[in-house]
C-alpha cells in the first residue's frame, strides 16, 4: 500500500497547470481553507450558502470555490475583535451596571 503524502500547513489543491506558483500560495480550496481554519469543509459550505463566514469566490473554468489566505486571516481578526473575551472594550464586566427604569403603575 503506498504511503500518503504528508499534510502541509498551507496546502493548495489547485493543479499546477491552472495557476502560477504565486497563485498557489495565495489561494486555498474549500478543503485547504477548512484545514487552515481547523473546521470541516462542510462548515465552510454551509456558511457560504448562508452568506456567513470568511469571504470566498469562484475561480477558474470549473468555478471552484476559493479563499484568499489574507482574507481568512482578516476574517479571523474580525472574529477576535467581535468576541468580548478578546476585546476588552466589549467586556460586560468593565461596564457600569444599568439601572432599571421605574415603571409607572396606575392604581
Amino acid at each position: 500500500m503506498p504511503a500518503r503524502p504528508p499534510s502541509h500547513p498551507h496546502p493548495s489543491s489547485i493543479p499546477a497547470t491552472d495557476a502560477t506558483p504565486a497563485a498557489r500560495q495565495a489561494f486555498l480550496s474549500v478543503k485547504d481553507a477548512a484545514e487552515y481554519l481547523c473546521l470541516s469543509p462542510h462548515t465552510l459550505y454551509v456558511w457560504r450558502h448562508r452568506r456567513n463566514g470568511p469571504p470566498s469566490f469562484r475561480m477558474g473554468p470549473r468555478g471552484r470555490v476559493m479563499y484568499r489566505i489574507e482574507a481568512l486571516d482578516a476574517w479571523i481578526r474580525e472574529q477576535e475583535q467581535a468576541d468580548s473575551r478578546s476585546n476588552t472594550v466589549l467586556s460586560p464586566l468593565d461596564t457600569a451596571p444599568q439601572k432599571r427604569s421605574d415603571y409607572a403603575t396606575s392604581a
